[in-house]
């Protein structure tokens, strides 16, 4: 449940990923990272949270999506393999997205009520002791920013509306490539549709 450290993270994670260079362990950039400043956080704590979290993101992304992130994505490019890295990291946003949003999306029932998650987080919980104890701020603040993350991502309008998503063929290749099932995290994608 870390992720509730930040939103999509998009202009700090292209920085990290500038900054790493192939083949080093990601510790190396990380440090480097902290060094150089690479987000504008003001305290030291919190600076160092967000960027374990980017280099947690960033280490769930392929060679080739990482440098594809780092020296050529444009900003839906880098808003759709951030998307990806956030699914693969956090089991719990990938799990709501194949068992809620995709859902919505392919029953036409395109708003995403907020009510949704709360429905996800107790079915969950059910099965879930750590889930089942967390106080209900906790929860509330997982769905703020599980939507928040949707919205940064496209994957939400502003209204809540599920949009259908449009990746350019190179990166559509390139997730095919790392991890087919990724298509899985984008509403309306389609395996072999590049």
């Amino acid at each position: 449940m870390s992720f509730t450290t930040g939103g999509l993270l998009l202009l700090e994670s292209r920085a990290v990923a500038m900054l790493h260079v192939p083949g080093e362990a990601w510790a190396a950039t990380l440090e480097r990272a902290r060094k150089e400043g690479a987000t504008t956080l003001p305290k030291v704590a919190s600076n160092k949270r967000v960027l374990n979290e980017i280099v947690l993101r960033l280490s769930a992304l392929s060679a080739e999506e990482l440098a594809f992130l780092a020296d050529e994505a444009d900003h839906d490019e880098t808003q759709a393999l951030l998307w990806v890295a956030i699914c693969r990291t956090y089991r719990f946003i990938e799990e709501f997205v194949r068992e809620v949003v995709i859902d919505r999306y392919l029953s036409y029932r395109l708003e995403l009520p907020v009510e949704s998650f709360d429905v996800f987080f107790h079915h969950k919980a059910e099965w879930n002791d750590k889930l089942a104890h967390l106080s209900p701020g906790t929860q509330k603040k997982l769905g703020q920013v599980m939507f928040r993350i949707l919205r940064e991502a496209g994957i939400i309008s502003r209204d809540r509306h599920i949009q259908t998503a449009i990746l350019s063929n190179r990166l559509q290749i390139m997730i095919e490539n790392a991890q087919p099932a990724a298509f899985d995290y984008f509403p309306g994608l389609r395996r072999g549709g590049v």
